[in-house]
């Protein structure tokens, strides 16, 4: 192992789903301490922290989870930047053990959102004539009129524009891309939802925008996860046990938009997406056929198709030929969101980044139980959150 590599020493998610008895920091301090023990260190051996919740903590979570596992007065980075929250902390620690700050340190992400209903939904119009106000609020509240911020709408337009320039896409498209997910998360008992559905299931849930059931959205709910990273140099002095549990970070890559006419009015999730993936599979020195598994950013069933393109795991424009070769199921070529996905896993927003990130290092360390793809050597982790923001982070098991 070279010194200046970054490796995953521990990590740890909760399980998620509703938690009415458990506040944010219950959850963030269980995933931490999870993460501690899983990498066999103590809060002690952390030199940094970052931790990101988006749900309402007032104040920092990092120091709230401080005083629950340990006040050592080292740096906490609290950070904020949509569903890729979890990965920015990862990155941030990154940053901070490559820089030479620290050799370990340690990642959380966690939130309470079980209930939180429909996100991104505009508040109804005041008056009948748009009136603009301040520089954001003039283009802001364009709800209805220019599209949606409302989260299945927006990923439904994604969606139903790819089949527009591409075609092949259809209602029973996205639903049996769901059902896929769903029948991953049987396996995985960390899901929030461990249920299989049919296709004709899906398509006859509530609509929430088409071609999205709800069924095909991501699920709200309570969870954490967290993860200790380590440096090559500090990782050789480490018991054999833990050099050889601990799981490279190959690729640390996060974007955001490029300037673009049209995603000045509404989101593209694809250009930076697509410039994520490029810049890690260079850092990474690997290319997507070399991926054994990928976990990746489906908050919509109309989101994972489209991703299947931006990530490159096929050819441009062909994201429908490569889901109905079945290469993304679990015993597909390229098994894709083998944990359920956040369509079945859940998304409490912070968490996932970390929670994609958890599910790829179980794979790679042999530790995933039935849902284990064999001899997984190399796996890539994707978000995304609107704003926008994409982070990928490739992960190769230890040599």
């Amino acid at each position: 192992m070279a010194s200046d590599d970054i490796y995953i020493l521990g990590i740890n998610m909760t399980k998620f789903g509703k938690h009415p008895t458990l506040d944010v920091l219950d959850l963030a301090s269980e995933a931490t301490l999870g993460a501690l023990s899983d990498g066999g260190v103590s809060i002690r051996d952390i030199g940094v922290i970052a931790a990101g919740n988006l749900s309402g903590m007032g104040t920092g979570l990092g120091q709230d989870v401080q005083k629950q596992v340990g006040q050592t007065g080292i740096p906490v980075f609290n950070v904020a930047n949509a569903c890729a929250t979890g990965a920015t902390a990862l990155r941030t620690v990154m940053m901070a053990l490559k820089a030479g700050e620290c050799e370990i340190g340690l990642a959380i992400g966690a939130e309470k959102l079980s209930g939180a209903g429909m996100l991104g939904l505009a508040e109804a119009p005041s008056e009948d004539r748009w009136v603009p106000k301040g520089r954001f609020g003039a283009v802001a509240p364009l709800d209805g009129r220019i599209g949606t911020a409302a989260m299945p709408g927006v990923f439904a337009q994604v969606g139903l524009e790819y089949g527009h320039r591409y075609g092949g896409v259809s209602f029973e498209l996205f639903a049996r891309i769901s059902a896929k997910n769903h029948d991953h998360s049987t396996l995985n008992p960390l899901a929030a939802y461990t249920k299989s559905m049919t296709v004709e299931q899906i398509m006859g849930e509530p609509m929430m925008a088409y071609p999205n059931t709800r069924a095909m959205c991501s699920a709200n709910c309570d969870g954490a996860a967290a993860a200790v990273l380590v440096t090559g140099e500090r990782l050789k002095s480490m018991s054999t046990e833990q050099q050889k549990r601990a799981v490279k970070v190959a690729a640390s890559v996060l974007t955001t938009d490029p300037w673009e006419e049209g995603c000045q009015v509404l989101p593209n999730i694809n250009t930076l997406t697509r410039n994520a993936a490029a810049l890690a599979y260079e850092q990474a020195g690997v290319s997507p056929e070399d991926l054994d598994l990928v976990e990746l950013h489906d908050c919509f069933a109309t989101a994972e198709l489209v991703h299947y393109d931006n990530l490159m795991l096929c050819p441009e424009g062909g994201a429908v030929d490569f889901f109905e070769s079945g290469a993304p199921t679990r015993d597909g070529k390229t098994p894709v969101n083998v944990s359920g996905g956040l369509e079945s896993k859940g998304h409490p927003i912070a968490a996932t980044g970390i929670a994609n990130v958890w599910e790829i290092c179980h794979h790679l360390r042999g530790e995933a139980g039935p849902r284990q793809i064999s001899n997984a050597v190399v796996g890539l982790a994707h978000v995304i959150g609107l704003g926008s923001t994409c982070g990928v982070h490739i992960l190769e098991k230890s040599a």
